[in-house]
């Protein structure tokens, strides 16, 4: 019943964020602002942690190729569907659930417990659509770049310890970067990323909407808005690799 319940609030309040938006002029200025707020701010982070797991992905496939019988292309080949395929869109994503959602959560479950939300009520202002919206529609559009970039600076890393360790020549690395490649790979990730962007920025602006308390609340709405993202995220990432890759 509290699971039913959950989701039926989770819809009520989608439908309110997605009627009656304000001033398009304004709602061009928020997006934009969250697009540096939520995206922009987000890229060093995400920079640095992939750039590292890359390294890690390539070291780990390289010890594992001791056999004479595995071409060294293989390593650069698995590095690039690792990377591509679940690393930048989805465990990239579940990170990012916690910086942008935990903070989407938090700002708006804020200024509802400080009755900031009530006064836009008051004046006529649809507060779901003028909070919500804008911070949905920004995350979604950027969302793609920010995995480009994680993908990129995976495969980056791959390429630093390659070069450092000599391990695997850069030669065969970048052949198996290359190795059966098609775009769809690409496509595919940036579709997953479209989803989970929604999916990070509507939960944690939800949790955030319905807060009721103090403080205390704020704080356990922001954890329920990033553990919720997560499982969403997983679900939605077996949903989607069954529909483009089953």
């Amino acid at each position: 019943m509290n699971l039913f319940e959950g989701i039926t609030d989770y819809l009520l309040v989608m439908k309110k964020t997605f009627t009656r938006p304000v001033k398009f002029k304004t709602m061009v200025q928020q997006i934009v602002h969250e697009m540096y707020y939520l995206g922009v701010e987000s890229l060093p982070i995400v920079c640095f942690l992939s750039l590292f797991i890359g390294i890690v992905v390539m070291i780990q496939i390289a010890f594992q190729m001791e056999s004479p019988l595995i071409p060294k292309y293989t390593a650069g080949f698995i590095t690039r569907v690792v990377i591509i395929y679940e690393f930048s869109p989805t465990i990239m994503s579940m990170l990012l659930s916690g910086r942008v959602g935990s903070r989407i959560a938090a700002e708006i479950g804020t200024m509802k417990v400080t009755e900031q939300i009530d006064a836009l009520e008051v004046m006529g202002i649809n507060s779901a659509s003028y909070l919500i919206l804008p911070k949905i529609i920004a995350f979604v559009l950027i969302m793609p770049v920010i995995i480009t970039f994680s993908i990129f600076c995976g495969l980056f890393g791959g390429y630093l310890i390659t070069m450092i360790t000599g391990e695997i020549p850069t030669s065969e690395y970048f052949y198996g970067l290359r190795a059966f490649f098609t775009s769809f790979e690409i496509t595919y990730a940036l579709i997953k990323s479209l989803f989970f962007g929604f999916i990070i920025t509507s939960i944690s602006g939800y949790y955030g909407y319905i807060v009721e308390g103090g403080a205390l609340e704020v704080g356990k709405n922001s954890t329920k808005a990033m553990v919720q993202s997560s499982i969403f995220i997983i679900i939605f990432d077996v949903i989607l690799t069954q529909i483009f890759l089953g």
